[in-house]
């Protein structure tokens, strides 16, 4: 699959540090990481799509919360993609593997300064 991507855009980006009394009357958030795709554009005559990549993500710890959501603007050559279920699992993680890693560099960065130690390394 030949891609060319427009920059990485931080539309959400939250830390909260867990408020327990709140979550005994309100529930405990659930951790959940979600990758979906828009389509924007097919061009039939250039055989190219463009799509929007979003991650959508809710980060639970014992310390805190992050929530967010991350998008990327991607174009994608000599294909027309009609829906975005014809991604197979492998491009689906091409496709989101840019926003995972900002994700991983901001939780790291903004950790390591909330939490005053070293930051917190996320795994995906």
């Amino acid at each position: 699959m030949e891609i060319e991507r427009q920059k990485e855009f931080v539309n959400q980006y939250h830390y909260d540090a867990r408020n327990m009394e709140w979550e005994k009357e309100n529930g405990t958030p659930e951790t959940d990481v979600e990758v979906t795709f828009q389509l924007v554009e097919k061009n039939e005559e250039l055989k190219e799509t463009r799509v929007v990549a979003v991650l959508q993500f809710m980060i639970v710890r014992e310390e805190f919360v992050l929530s967010g959501v991350l998008s990327q603007m991607v174009k994608i050559k000599n294909r027309i993609v009609n829906q975005p279920s014809e991604f197979s699992a492998e491009e689906v993680s091409t496709l989101a593997a840019p926003l995972l890693d900002i994700l991983k560099r901001m939780t790291y960065e903004v950790t390591e300064i909330a939490l005053d130690a070293e930051g917190i390394s996320l795994e995906f």
